[in-house]
Parts: C-alpha cells; sequence; structure tokens
C-alpha cells in the first residue's frame, strides 16, 4: 500500500479521492448482504469484494460495502462506488462505467485506471451474480 505524503499529494490525485482513501464509506462487511462478489486485478494484484444488499422487491441497491487492498487510488475507487450505486436500480448501476467511477474520485492518473476498471468489474459481477441467484461470485478486471 502507498502511504507517502508525496504520492498522495494533490499534484497525483484529487482531494476527493485522497479523502475517499483516508476515511472509506462503507468500508467493511455488510451484514445481511444478498450477494457477496469478488473481484481482483491479476496484473497488479488488487481486488475488491463487494457487498450488495437489494431491496425486497429486487429492483435497487439499499446499501453496499466493499473490503479492498491495493493502492490507495483501489482504496478511493472502492469507497465512492458504493456510494455512487447505494440508492440506483439494477439497471442504472449496470450502466455506470469505469469513466462513471474514475469522474467521481476526480480523475485517475493514467497509471491508475486500472483501478476504476476494477470497481465497474466488481458492480456489473455483484448484480449479475444476484440475477443469477448466486450469492457469492468471483471474477478478474
Amino acid at each position: 500500500m502507498t502511504t507517502s505524503s508525496e504520492q498522495l499529494s494533490a499534484e497525483h490525485y484529487s482531494a476527493t479521492l485522497i479523502d475517499h482513501f483516508e476515511h472509506p464509506r462503507n468500508a467493511g462487511v455488510l451484514e445481511r448482504a444478498d450477494v457477496d462478489t469478488y473481484v481482483t486485478n491479476p496484473v497488479c494484484g488488487d481486488s475488491l469484494r463487494l457487498f450488495l444488499r437489494i431491496t425486497e422487491d429486487g429492483d435497487r441497491i439499499d446499501a453496499a460495502s466493499f473490503l479492498s487492498s491495493g493502492c490507495p487510488a483501489s482504496i478511493a475507487t472502492s469507497s465512492v462506488a458504493t456510494e455512487l450505486i447505494a440508492g440506483l436500480t439494477l439497471d442504472q448501476a449496470m450502466a455506470l462505467n469505469r469513466e462513471d467511477y474514475t469522474a467521481a474520485v476526480g480523475g485517475l492518473p493514467r497509471s491508475k485506471v486500472h483501478c476504476s476498471v476494477l470497481a465497474a468489474a466488481a458492480v456489473r459481477n455483484a448484480i449479475e451474480a444476484y440475477r443469477r441467484g448466486d450469492a457469492k461470485a468471483q471474477a478478474t478486471a
């Protein structure tokens, strides 16, 4: 994990990304989750475990949480992803792409775009798993 103040500086990352890394939202296991998915990037080794609780009607994300390991950009993108998707319909969440997650953290350096791909893949994988009736799913980004 990167902790150097220079690497976390505003020169490299937005204030939003730094805030989400230093104070991640919705971190941890989600109680009564309807789906638990694990996605990893085989190139860099970053991983994201995403938990979703779906509304009773099966149409909307009631809550989301995550466990992530990787660089600050990966952790921050995972955190912001949980905020973005909570309250969305499953179709709306499925429509989000890596650019949406990148924009939500205030941009990413080119070398860290894979972090937004990981978040997008985890959300898609979780929703697809829920729709299949698969409470646990794994994939690679």
